[in-house]
């Protein structure tokens, strides 16, 4: 059945159509089968009408940690009174989580994706790396593969305390990557001081990519680092984090398909400088932004939040903040538009409204996007639809019968 969704104010499709005003568009099975004026909208089956708010792709959120259990309020804390961030803070969360089970796995994760969805979340990617052995890795890539778009590795997130750092990454690239491979598309490493180096980085990308799987980066959050060149070299579809980089760095991204991928929450959580978004986009980086979702320093999945941040702080304008959250994350996943509304593997894209794309659809409570930076904080999200179905809030009776 073919529905026409109308009393759209302004349509921002981030895509060649650019922002559409009094417009409309038909989802037939989930995708989108016409997009245009309201006036030259050609009939459908039913028809959906929005009473004039603004409407754009639904947030792609391609970098979240959603699989844990407890939290490090205490550690935040000490953070705001000065303490430094260090990435071993992670193992507090390993604990709770091999404690927590398959059942309070699953709630956690199931009630985090609704919080999503509340905001405008239509697209998420998330990572294991939380449990840090065998059954536990292997028990997140399970659940996140049932509920999730996209699901990446990362056992190499942190050397969990008291193992011999060359035991663990061999058991990160035998067994562990043997218990996970059915569940997950990507891996990913966090190259990092107190994490894993340029060397043991090399080899753990080297063996997902002998897996098949896609390549991810956790680089130059905390330093100067090679995180960034060794994913431009490795092919990898993201590099995530980008507080410090060269002019090097930038150059070898501009020249790449490896996308450079923003984490404003996170940034604000470590006091750590902004990454230099503006920078990126200016020597023409892909760019996206996602809320790196996860308990020790972005526990929040609002895209809008890091949309008006980048807005506010990191002066992107609003186009091009939204771009960056909804078909920058989809490029980021490998899920963008490559023409006719499908992906690179033929899937119906994600982040951008054109025919034959997902009727991925956020909807805002005010006619105005930009709204987003100028109500900063406001809850603005009207509803949430996913190939054309209302996630949120729960439907009822959306049709007005025409």
């Amino acid at each position: 059945m073919s529905t026409l969704f109308h009393g759209i104010s302004e349509l921002r499709t981030v895509s060649g159509l650019g922002t559409l005003s009094d417009a409309a568009l038909i989802v037939d099975r989930g995708r989108i089968a016409w997009i245009g004026p309201r006036a030259g909208a050609p009939a459908a089956d039913a028809a959906v009408d929005l009473g004039g708010r603004a409407v754009l792709p639904g947030w792609v959120d391609s970098h979240t940690h959603m699989i844990f259990a407890g939290d490090r309020a205490a550690e935040f804390e000490a953070r705001m009174n000065g303490q430094d961030y260090q990435a071993g803070g992670i193992a507090v969360t390993m604990s709770a989580t091999r404690e927590a089970g398959a059942v309070r796995l699953e709630q956690l994760l199931l009630r985090r994706l609704a919080d999503a969805r509340a905001g405008g979340t239509t697209t998420v990617e998330t990572k294991t790396g939380y449990g840090l052995d065998v059954d536990s890795e292997a028990l997140a890539a399970d659940i996140a593969a049932r509920h999730v778009d996209d699901v990446t590795f990362l056992g190499a997130h942190l050397v969990p305390p008291g193992e011999d750092p060359d035991e663990y990454l061999a058991l990160v690239l035998g067994d562990m990557l043997d218990a996970v491979a059915a569940n997950v598309s990507w891996i990913d490493v966090f190259c990092e001081r107190g994490a894993f180096d340029e060397a043991a980085a090399r080899r753990v990308l080297e063996a997902g990519r002998a897996r098949g799987l896609g390549l991810r980066v956790h680089g130059n959050q905390l330093g100067h680092g090679p995180g960034v060149q060794l994913a431009v070299e490795y092919g990898a579809a993201s590099v995530d984090h980008v507080n410090y980089v060269s002019d090097g760095d930038v150059e070898a991204l501009a020249s790449s398909e490896t996308v450079a991928t923003v984490l404003p929450a996170c940034d604000l959580s470590t006091r750590q400088p902004l990454a230099p978004a503006r920078r990126l986009l200016d020597a023409g980086v892909h760019l996206a932004l996602a809320s790196n979702l996860n308990p020790g320093t972005s526990y929040t999945s609002s895209m809008a939040f890091c949309v008006t941040t980048a807005v506010l702080q990191q002066h992107l304008t609003l186009d091009e903040a939204i771009h960056a959250a909804t078909a920058g994350g989809a490029r980021a996943l490998r899920r963008h538009d490559i023409g006719g509304g499908v992906d690179p593997q033929g899937r119906p894209a994600r982040g951008s409204l054109v025919v034959g794309a997902a009727a991925d659809l956020h909807v805002l409570d005010t006619p105005h996007a930009i709204d987003l930076a100028y109500r900063p904080g406001m809850p603005l999200t009207w509803r949430t639809y996913i190939q054309g179905v209302q996630v949120h809030p729960e439907p009822q009776d959306q049709s007005d019968g025409r």
